[in-house]
């Protein structure tokens, strides 16, 4: 197969997302078998102190038979996110004049330990 052809295969259809610093690109693509899959690129810039500037890329590739489970957990983490903190951004970047609550461990809140491993640092 030409080039070119190979290249017309792999961009079926794609849409940019710029969100400040970061790009995302998420892009259909072909496998070998004329399937698709999906690719979701964060493309970071950042720039030196002498005013150059290089880009850093992070890539995923999505199967079409995780398609619906990818799907449910991004819709519940994006639920759950939007239900304890709402739409409004807050961070440091964004407000000049935000500061942090202190943290303090309610005594009624009981964090699990079952996904955690208890080990002894003297026995490594």
């Amino acid at each position: 197969m030409r080039e070119n052809e190979m290249l017309e295969k792999e961009d079926i259809f794609s849409k940019v997302l710029r969100a400040g610093r970061r790009t995302y690109f998420f892009d259909v693509r072909a496998t070998k078998a004329d399937d698709y899959y999906i690719t979701i690129t964060e493309s970071k810039k950042f720039t030196e102190e002498d005013g150059s500037f290089h880009f850093k890329k992070h890539k995923i590739y999505l199967y079409k038979e995780d398609f619906a489970a990818f799907r449910e957990i991004l819709d519940e983490m994006v639920d759950f996110v939007l239900d304890q903190k709402g739409e409004e951004v807050i961070s440091e970047r964004h407000q000049k004049d935000y500061k942090r609550e202190s943290y303090t461990e309610s005594t009624d809140e009981v964090k699990s330990t079952e996904s955690f491993t208890n080990i002894d640092f003297d026995d490594i």
